[in-house]
């Protein structure tokens, strides 16, 4: 009987409210130059499912909207200055920076993001950019990981982000990749918690709606890292899932586990041909 009432519960707390206007038409262009697809047909993989993908840019209010279109309005990217001085600055026993082997960040960074989680042969999993990032500090630097979403991680996932803007998502979800897709669509469509809510019951049912005062989205992380005006930083996307799974009141998962690098896989796929947008602003 408890879990049918919290059942109830969530209902009304998703049902359309008089207000709801789904997605605006607007159109996102940044700094003048960086035109953005924010609405695409929906891949071929969500068929039944979705008929566009639509980036949760669309949802916010005009002024939040208008912070994103300029650089030097967007607090997302203070946080990318830090991590340009982190990129150029040497660590660990190797004394070797990010920009010792890669050079600047736009020269070689702007497919990053756009096709990562990817597949890693060498190590023999699914990696994320905060993963490959690491990587690269254990590895080839000497230097000690960084801890998952922490502040410096997320910075630098940013800055490749950044470089990457206007670039159609294109993660692959074939071959190798293909068992982390399933884990994590399976998890996309399961119900948690006390409320029994699954990511499909907000972001795929309900998008357009409003959940107590905040307007759904379709969940689409083309956008990650956020700037959040909620919590005044910079957010990783595994993080936002864990937010997402304590408020149906159950046991998350931590970022940077086997089960979040599965859902962060399928998550993105289902955004496969918006434009990479990080650091997006959003509420």
């Amino acid at each position: 009987m408890k879990f049918k009432a919290m059942t109830a519960i969530a209902a009304l707390l998703l049902a359309p409210a008089a207000f709801a206007g789904g997605a605006d038409d607007d159109v996102l262009v940044i700094n003048g130059e960086i035109e953005m697809t924010t609405k695409a047909d929906a891949p071929a993989h969500l068929d039944g499912a979705l008929d566009q993908v639509i980036s949760g840019w669309h949802f916010r209010a005009d002024e939040t909207q208008q912070l994103e279109t300029d650089d030097f309005e967007n607090q997302g990217m203070i946080f990318v200055d830090q991590a340009i001085d982190q990129w150029n600055t040497a660590a660990g026993s190797e004394g070797k920076s990010c920009a010792d082997c890669h050079g600047a960040p736009e020269d070689n960074m702007a497919m990053v993001t756009a096709t990562y989680p990817k597949y890693d042969s060498d190590a023999g999993e699914l990696q994320t950019v905060q993963m490959q990032m690491n990587e690269c500090r254990t590895e080839r630097m000497g230097a000690d990981p960084w801890k998952y979403d922490s502040g410096a991680a997320v910075n630098m996932e940013a800055l490749i982000a950044s470089v990457g803007r206007g670039t159609p998502v294109q993660v692959a979800i074939d071959g190798d990749a293909a068992p982390y897709y399933e884990q994590g669509k399976e998890m996309y469509y399961t119900r948690y918690g006390q409320l029994e809510l699954s990511c499909a019951n907000c972001h795929e049912e309900n998008f357009g709606n409003y959940i107590r005062a905040d307007h759904l989205s379709q969940g689409q992380i083309n956008g990650f890292p956020t700037y959040r005006l909620k919590n005044a930083k910079l957010n990783g996307v595994q993080s936002r899932f864990k937010g997402c799974i304590r408020d149906t009141r159950a046991e998350t998962f931590s970022p940077g586990s086997d089960e979040f690098v599965a859902l962060e896989l399928y998550v993105k796929s289902r955004g496969n041909g918006l434009s990479v947008e990080g650091p997006s602003v959003r509420n």
